[in-house]
Parts: C-alpha cells; structure tokens; sequence
C-alpha cells in the first residue's frame, strides 16, 4: 500500500489534529484517501455512530468517500478498541481492521490513523503496532511536547524499531506553548527526524513534511 500509517506515544497527544493539518497539505499536490479503522467513544445519534476522528480525516482530504469505509467498526464505549468490541460482544480481529485499510484502496495515497498509542490494543489480542507491521507502512509517531516527551518518544522510537518498522519522523505536538527543547534534546538520541509542530511553527513543519513524505 501506498501511504503512511500514524500514531503516537500514548493516547491524547493530538495524532488528528496532526493528521488533518498533513492531509490538508499533501491533498494540494496528490489525491489522498484516509482510513481511521476503529474509533471508540463515539455518540450515538439518531441510532448511528458519529465518530468525530474520522470525519474530521475524511472532510480534510475531500474524497467523498463513505464513513463507514472510512470508519467501519466504531464503539460507544470510552475505552481501548479491544475492550470496547469485547464489551459490546462484537469481538474485533487484527484480520477486520487489515481489510477495512485495504478496502477500495487502490493506488491512491492512503493516510491511516491508529487508535491511541503504538503499543495500544486495537483488536482482540492485537496492538496499533501488529496493524502496522500487518500494513507493511512507514509510520509517523506523534509525542505530546511536554515535560518528559524525549523519553515517552524514544519509548515508542524502540517500539517501533523493534518491529521493524520504518520511521518517517517524530512530530513533536506542541498542545499547550511551552519552553522546552524537546526537539535538540531528542535529536541527540536518535537517528529519526524529528519535526515540531504548532499554530505558529506550520511553515517550516510543512516544509519538513513534504520532505519526507
């Protein structure tokens, strides 16, 4: 498959907010599909499931697709995709979330977001890292940028290199303004680019991007 595959350190380091800010600028240059296999947490309206993450990726890249090609398989409950399947006693397979990446795939870009954090469970007995490796995608790791950043994302650089799997950077998610320097201090630990982002440093983390992409 041609694409990226994106997750994080951990839940709740922004990986959508990222990911809509990269499709925004790659779809200006290729025609790009996105697949956010599973969410949890979702509302319930009108008897349907509303999950926020993939419309928010699906209306970024402007495909027109589906959202239940985009996001097949989505859960009520707030909690990991694993146990929100088993809890809803409809069990999800490693196997359900490869073909739903693959479905109507083609040659297009595709740009697949995980849930949660590389060694977060996605499926029955599966973590985010096993649909990668499965993807056989480079990966992009998205790491909060706060106190104790360079050891949670050295944390998931050895995750993910342990898999085998190649990195295409570390984004750095500026959520709240700080003064650190995550980014020099984490650069002298690894080999893999690391790229800050924020509302004031869009620019240059563009720039980047486009780089490695």
């Amino acid at each position: 498959m041609n694409g990226v595959f994106i997750t994080g350190s951990n839940t709740e380091v922004g990986k959508t907010t990222v990911s809509v800010e990269i499709i925004k600028r790659l779809r200006k240059k290729r025609q790009i599909i996105v697949r956010k296999p599973v969410e949890t947490d979702c509302e319930v309206v009108n008897g349907a499931y509303v999950p926020e993450d993939a419309i928010k990726l699906n209306e970024a890249c402007a495909s027109g697709e589906r959202i239940e090609v985009v996001c097949p398989f989505c859960y009520e409950l707030e909690a990991s995709p694993e146990e929100a399947s088993l809890q809803a006693e409809r069990p999800l397979e490693l196997v359900d979330l490869v073909r739903a990446c693959q479905a109507n795939v083609g040659e297009h870009f595709v740009f697949i977001e995980g849930a949660g954090g590389i060694y977060s469970p996605i499926a029955n007995k599966a973590l985010n890292s096993d649909l990668a490796v499965e993807l056989g995608m480079p990966i992009i790791i998205v790491v909060k940028d706060e106190l104790g950043a360079v050891g949670q994302a050295l944390l998931a650089i050895n995750a993910a290199e342990m898999h085998k799997l190649d990195i295409v950077c570390v984004v750095l998610n500026e959520m709240e303004p700080n003064h650190l320097s995550n980014a020099e201090s984490l650069s002298a630990y690894t080999k893999t680019p690391v790229i800050e982002y924020s509302k004031n440093k869009q620019k240059h983390f563009f720039v980047e991007i486009e780089k490695l992409i």
